[in-house]
């Protein structure tokens, strides 16, 4: 599962590092984004490339009320093709990539009892990265929403002892391109949805501070 994650970087350098050609919203740096707030997410659009901020947690179209997309923040990409709730998003390629820099786990005590600890995941490099995700419209009394999911894979040797599922990560602008890519069949491109290398990945206790969604600033990434 992935449950909150961060994107520090400014509007500028986000254009300049994901090549997209308009961001229409105002942003600013992110250090605890959660589940039903806005964020930014890359799409594409008559072959031109955008930055646009969708909902995180997927309401599909045939929703009776946005409330459904509280518990769809993550799809297990083993299964997504088959889920009523993913499926006619993987089946239309309305594939985006969720713009992020780093992640949070919880880690359970060896004992099983006591708090978990949070932990930072990062790129070992600390560059930006996207998550592959799926995108759905649903329109309701006050217009058009649009929302987004985050999917998972099984975690790579880095990530496996701190939590079961690892977000799918896609780390390089050849990814990037193809997933966003409507006119590529979501089948296609099965073989980016494995997890991330280990070797080029990093984890590190934080501050209990960022279990709070409301906490916000750089001591949610900051080591303890």
């Amino acid at each position: 599962m992935c449950g909150r994650y961060a994107l520090s970087i400014e509007q500028q350098e986000m254009l300049q590092v994901y090549l997209a050609d308009l961001f229409l919203d105002d942003w600013r740096p992110r250090y605890n984004i959660a589940p039903t707030q806005d964020a930014p997410v890359l799409v594409q659009k008559d072959g031109e490339l955008g930055i646009r901020t969708f909902r995180w947690g997927l309401v599909p179209f045939w929703a009776k009320d946005p409330s459904i997309g509280n518990r769809m923040i993550n799809a297990r990409s083993e299964t997504v093709a088959e889920k009523p709730s993913f499926r006619a998003a993987w089946k239309h390629g309305r594939r985006c990539l969720v713009l992020a820099d780093a992640f949070y786990e919880w880690q359970k005590p060896a004992s099983g009892k006591g708090p978990k600890t949070p932990h930072a995941v990062r790129l070992a490099d600390e560059r930006p990265f996207g998550f592959a995700g799926l995108w759905e419209s649903w329109n309701g009394e006050e217009g058009e929403l649009r929302s987004f999911t985050i999917l998972t894979t099984e975690p790579n040797e880095l990530l496996r002892p701190i939590h079961n599922r690892m977000p799918v990560i896609l780390g390089d602008r050849e990814a990037w391109e193809a997933w966003v890519d409507p006119d590529v069949p979501s089948d296609d491109l099965e073989e980016l949805l494995g997890p991330y290398l280990p070797e080029e990945m990093q984890a590190y206790p934080v501050s209990t501070y960022v279990n709070k969604p409301g906490n916000e600033g750089k001591e949610c990434l900051r080591s303890v």
